[in-house]
């Protein structure tokens, strides 16, 4: 989950919980004045009802029930012993309006939810000589409606949702530029730049140590860049002296074939040093990756040392800079002409083929050496590490496979290193397919 869905489920939550806290609050505290209220105004209608029924004599009692009948939400009705009705009392606020409705007007008054099959708050009463039905219309005495209940809970559910997703918005926003900062930063492009005069102090000193930080790295950068410049300059001036004193000086040619080998070998070290320091600059376009790898293989011509077999359909195009693309390949064969030779032959046979899995190409080169430990797979891709014996036929920089990660990292893509089931090293290198 991501900083931002974190503290916006975070804040919901918090928000929402206040909410329904506040919504309980203000129920149990209009609970008790409610029901009180409730109970007061249907005594009161009962008291008025019975004490003008009292005072009135039985002849005109008819007319006074049809006055009486006539207001607004209220009915008055005579009891008779086939009445048949339902209890009020079936929830907590029925049951404390009961209460307070009994203690007011006596124990044996009867409260109906239902008379009849006619729905209401029904109250029987009994005069000197007569019972009625006094009927009060329900909305008037009940509690707070759920649906009002309802809609105001939504409006505020609503507003929190809201308000939690702007206030994370508001929280995270300083924290994506970073991380999108610093994944320029991890791609090679040193001007990116954090804004130092936001108001928020703590988020100004967090952007002002990352710019500082940014201008330091660029500096080292190209500190290291003109330092490997200088020494791979002045490295190889005297080995073309040392190879020209060699081919003037020594007479024996087996000797001078292995001085001029040696000097070769340093030279593709100093090489191997200069593209692991190589900036990070790289151009993404559609590259036909049958083509590339074709013309990488026929640069390893010696058939007795390494056979490159491609299965790669001519149809597979990635975006990839076609001058690292090659240079990954040409340390993958060069790898596994080195340390993948077959323990039968001594001839390193290589398989390059391909898979496509959604929007992603997987290049797959095998060599069907002795593999690698398991237990140091892992560490097969760091600068200068070179395996054990098994696997170190011939000396290097150690860089080889240190270089292909950085590369195909530089393209957007991932590579995997895994020892194949049946003997043999698999690169796995993943890259975007190009549309």
């Amino acid at each position: 989950m991501s900083l931002f869905w974190r503290t916006f489920f975070l804040l919901a939550l918090f928000l929402v919980s206040g909410v329904f806290a506040w919504l309980q609050t203000i129920r149990a505290l209009e609970f008790e004045p409610r029901a009180a209220q409730t109970a007061e105004h249907i005594s009161g209608l009962v008291r008025i009802t019975e004490t003008a029924l009292a005072a009135t004599s039985p002849h005109t009692r008819p007319a006074l029930a049809a006055s009486i009948e006539r207001l607004d939400g209220v009915n008055l009705e005579p009891r008779r012993p086939d009445d048949r009705w339902t209890p009020y009392e079936i929830d907590r606020f029925s049951v404390a309006v009961g209460e307070q409705l009994r203690a007011r007007l006596g124990s044996d008054l009867i409260i109906a939810n239902s008379l009849n099959g006619r729905d209401g708050l029904w109250v029987s009463f009994r005069t000197d000589r007569d019972s009625y039905w006094l009927n009060v219309d329900m909305p008037r005495v009940g509690p707070i409606e759920t649906s009002t209940i309802l809609l105001w809970v939504g409006i505020a559910l609503a507003a929190t949702v809201l308000g939690s997703a702007a206030i994370a918005r508001l929280i995270n926003r300083p924290l994506k530029d970073l991380s999108f900062a610093a994944s320029r930063i991890r791609e090679g492009e040193y001007e990116s730049r954090l804004d130092e005069t936001t108001t928020t102090s703590e988020i100004r000193q967090v952007n002002m140590g990352f710019n500082r930080m940014a201008r330091e790295l660029a500096k080292v950068e190209q500190d290291r860049a003109v330092m490997l410049a200088g020494i791979s300059h002045d490295l190889r001036t005297p080995l073309a002296r040392l190879r020209l004193e060699a081919e003037l000086s020594v007479a024996d040619e087996e000797v001078k074939a292995n001085i001029a080998q040696d000097i070769d070998q340093l030279d593709a070290i100093i090489d191997k040093f200069m593209d692991y320091a190589r900036p990070d600059n790289v151009k993404l376009a559609p590259t036909d990756l049958k083509r590339l790898v074709d013309r990488e293989a026929s640069v390893f011509r010696d058939t007795t040392q390494i056979r490159i077999h491609s299965k790669v359909a001519p149809d597979v195009e990635v975006m990839a800079d076609e001058v690292e693309l090659g240079r990954v390949l040409q340390n993958l064969f060069e790898n596994a002409r080195r340390y993948g030779r077959s323990m039968d032959t001594g001839i390193a046979r290589v398989l390059v083929s391909t898979a496509r899995t959604g929007s992603w190409v997987i290049l797959t080169v095998r060599d069907h050496g002795p593999g690698v430990d398991p237990s140091k797979i892992d560490q097969v891709t760091a600068p200068f590490y070179r395996g054990d014996a098994a696997r170190t036929a011939a000396s290097g920089a150690g860089l080889g496979l240190a270089i292909v990660e950085k590369a195909v990292h530089r393209m957007g893509g991932t590579l995997e290193i895994a020892n194949a089931a049946d003997g043999g090293l698999l690169a796995h290198v993943r890259l975007k397919r190009a549309p």
